[in-house]
């Protein structure tokens, strides 16, 4: 058997990719599934004084890129989060967070980002957006490889987490992750740092997502140990390859655009918050 079919085939059970992928086929719900409704490629989350909701995928990843397209929350939306993310599980688990803070009517979102690796997160970064993302879909991805993690809207990079294990920070790169979307209340934290509650009488506050697109490597099946070995050698041909190692410089004429006009809060600044600064900060 050639090396090229040998590839082909480890490509094909390790993969899981697709534009628009099926709701039903790669997610359900993990909490409040009344909440939750499916017509289409739509999913529509909605929330209200009884509870949120939210889903998960039935499947695990090791690297690659997941996306969605998402529509928020319209008007009076102060209190509510709004999140797409990635996680594995258990109280050391790593995690990469699009997290959309709730607004007070005729004020602009918040999208705030973060990163936690063995449990420990306190990553933060919020921007504003340079649109209305309650008018119409946006896209919303994750691309995760050896190098880095890119926060992208739109395509744009807005954040971007470097590997910077050589300087000794901890890096996500051994555990699979799920791929969330959830709708909840959070008027303790999410708007003016709490001091907006939410407005039940604004409820069901409604987002929807669609547009699915997950290219990653699956950690799906029994020997997850072997399966994650496979994900990292395929990372290397895939994701790791040379042009993947850093932004093309048009994406880092969109990141530095990004980060000079709509940056609003880098915990790496907060002096205030951190009377040590974390160690990626430094570097």
């Amino acid at each position: 058997m050639s090396s090229f079919v040998i590839v082909f085939l480890i490509l094909s059970m390790l993969l899981n990719t697709g534009v628009g992928v099926n709701f039903t086929d790669v997610f359900e719900s993990s909490w409040a599934p009344d909440h939750i409704a499916v017509v289409g490629d739509q999913v529509t989350l909605s929330l209200d004084s009884a509870s949120g909701c939210g889903f998960e995928s039935k499947f695990k990843y090791l690297f690659g890129k997941a996306s969605a397209q998402i529509k928020l929350v319209k008007g009076d939306s102060a209190g509510t989060v709004i999140a797409f993310y990635m996680s594995s599980e258990g109280a050391n688990h790593d995690e990469l967070d699009f997290e959309f803070l709730g607004n007070v009517s005729g004020e602009p979102y918040l999208v705030q980002t973060n990163v936690y690796v063995n449990g420990t997160g306190d990553r933060e970064q919020r921007h504003g957006l340079w649109f209305d993302p309650t008018v119409d879909f946006h896209t919303y991805s994750f691309f995760w490889n050896h190098h880095s993690i890119i926060f992208s809207v739109d395509d744009i990079p807005i954040r971007v987490f470097k590997n910077k294990e050589k300087k000794g920070v901890p890096y996500p790169k051994n555990q699979g992750m799920g791929i969330y979307g959830s709708l909840w209340n959070a008027d303790d934290w999410a708007t003016q740092g709490g001091r907006v509650k939410t407005n039940w009488s604004h409820s069901p506050f409604v987002t929807t997502f669609r547009s699915f697109e997950i290219d990653a490597c699956d950690l799906s099946g029994e020997d997850t140990i072997a399966a994650g070995a496979k994900c990292g050698k395929l990372a290397q041909f895939l994701w790791d390859k040379p042009a993947k190692k850093r932004l093309e410089k048009s994406k880092k004429r969109q990141f530095k655009m990004v980060q000079n006009k709509y940056l609003v809060y880098d915990y790496c600044k907060d002096t205030a918050r951190f009377t040590q600064m974390p160690k990626e900060c430094l570097y």
